[in-house]
């Protein structure tokens, strides 16, 4: 069956329930011909008669077929006006947006953003997936923070550039920025190799360092205890530790009985790519993808202006 009208349905519901044309014109605004062009053009398309029509006073009466329409008719509204609603949330910048995100991006940017959002738009319904590192799908969100390359047809905004520190206890290496050569050689506590750990060790190497790996692990808080353990130094981004270095000494206190940790810029200094990516064509059609996607912009402007200078050496470092 094709053609069907619901306007036409909503007349033929406010006769049933208000019994004649007549009244169902007043309730609906219409006059009682429109409201009688619009049951013989429904009756039409169904094939049958809607309803039994006494004459004169004496109320209308649902036919068989009449019945079956009205109780599936008036599902059928409902479901209309839910999608109405759906589609006005919307274009309102409401509705439901899925997020993916990694884990640097999950402890600093994405808390800030996630609360202006709510601010703005309290009734979004916001989920959230931290992607696996090296196998993040982009059609499984609307967008995704990520510091790898995911394709080369996903649209992106380059977020910020995200520094690359060492962190070792006090005394293991001179007092300031460090060198790069100087780690060469040196145990190291490091990330597995995924995302952007490989170009990272890369880019130690042609500096003329080459750490030697003596634990992998993709937690940051377990990082930092092998270093506290004395197992090795580690290079991490800016992100992944901000949090915990203190503003006042630059350095990350231990819980007691356990040491204090110093951070040293690096010179050539490493960074990371933090990127916002979204599905090709995505962009546009989601108020709030779009709207999540400008405060991610804003906030990550803010956190680059803390973050430590990037001090570039292009003839000895990519």
């Amino acid at each position: 069956m094709t053609g069907l009208d619901l306007r036409q349905l909503t007349t033929m519901i406010a006769i049933a329930e208000e019994g004649t044309f007549s009244r169902a014109a007043d309730r609906l605004g219409y006059t009682q011909s429109s409201v009688s062009q619009h049951i013989a053009a429904l009756e039409k398309t169904l094939g049958g008669s809607l309803f039994d029509r006494p004459g004169g006073p004496r109320p209308v009466r649902l036919t068989p077929l009449g019945t079956v329409v009205l109780e599936r008719g008036r599902e059928l509204l409902a479901k209309a006006e839910a999608l109405e609603r759906a589609v006005e949330r919307f274009k309102a910048g409401h509705g439901r947006i899925d997020i993916g995100t990694l884990q640097s991006a999950s402890n600093v940017i994405l808390p800030t953003v996630l609360r202006r959002l709510r601010d703005e738009r309290p009734n979004c319904e916001i989920r959230l997936s931290e992607a696996d590192p090296g196998e993040a799908h982009i059609e499984d969100h609307d967008l995704l923070f990520y510091d790898g390359s995911i394709g080369n047809d996903v649209e992106h905004v380059l977020l910020m550039e995200d520094p690359y520190l060492v962190v070792a206890q006090p005394g293991d290496l001179p007092d300031g920025p460090v060198p790069a050569d100087t780690l060469h050689g040196k145990a190291m506590v490091a990330w597995p190799t995924t995302c952007d750990q490989p170009r990272l060790e890369k880019s130690l190497a042609h500096a003329g360092a080459q750490p030697q790996v003596v634990f992998r692990s993709a937690g940051n808080e377990e990082i930092l205890a092998m270093v506290r353990a004395g197992i090795g130094l580690a290079v991490l981004p800016w992100l992944a530790i901000h949090h915990v270095v203190c503003r006042d000494c630059g350095m990350i206190h231990g819980s007691e009985g356990w040491p204090d940790l110093q951070v040293h810029d690096i010179v050539p200094t490493p960074t990371r790519h933090i990127y916002l990516r979204w599905p090709p064509g995505r962009r546009g059609q989601s108020p709030l993808a779009d709207r999540t996607a400008e405060i991610a912009i804003e906030v990550s402007r803010e956190l680059a202006r803390q973050a430590p200078s990037v001090q570039r050496d292009i003839s000895t470092f990519d």
